[in-house]
């Protein structure tokens, strides 16, 4: 395994871990509602200075096929989960509809893009709209997620703790980082 590819491992493992003791000590809970936008912020700059800033890591990621970043999306899946807890009185209809819906396009979008691999015109204008898409699919959640929990940190309760603070945490840092990681890429060819 090339040394990027152990690097990597090892920090999303890491990062992983950390997410989960944040879930588990409730970190969301007591800190600031602002913090919430800008820990996935913060979370996604981070990620997106290494590739950048990292030639070596950069490199090998870039090495990575496009679709390979398009199978994490598949996680976006979460989405039903969503109106799931919307439908049990644990989420709000503002956040959870609109986002259980947008994620789940996307998601879908992203198995659409998958099963054209073998068209490398079609599948990289479809790469290209997909992801702008997904990017702006990805930011107006968490807008929204912070706005609601700015105003009643109440109705997103279910986002402060395990398993729902790992997207925060983990999951829509490495989403952002992954799209603007694949407009970089598409950018640069």
């Amino acid at each position: 395994m090339p040394r990027p590819a152990l690097i990597v491992r090892l920090a999303l493992w890491l990062w992983f871990a950390a997410a989960i003791a944040g879930g588990y000590y409730l970190l969301l809970q007591r800190l600031n509602p602002i913090a919430l936008p800008v820990i996935i912020g913060g979370l996604a700059a981070l990620a997106l200075y290494l590739y950048f800033r990292l030639p070596g890591l950069r490199d090998w990621l870039d090495d990575i096929s496009p679709l390979t970043l398009v199978q994490l999306h598949l996680s976006r899946f979460f989405g039903a989960y969503f109106l799931f807890l919307f439908y049990r009185g644990d989420l709000p209809y503002a956040f959870a509809v609109p986002a259980g819906i947008g994620e789940l396009i996307v998601a879908v979008l992203a198995l659409g893009l998958i099963a054209i691999r073998r068209d490398p015109v079609r599948q990289r204008h479809y790469l290209t709209r997909w992801n702008l898409i997904g990017l702006i699919d990805i930011i107006l959640v968490t807008v929204s997620a912070a706005r609601i929990y700015a105003a009643h940190p109440p109705q997103l309760r279910a986002l402060t703790h395990l398993p729902l603070s790992l997207l925060p945490l983990f999951l829509f840092p490495l989403l952002i980082a992954t799209h603007v990681m694949i407009f970089a890429r598409l950018l640069r060819r």
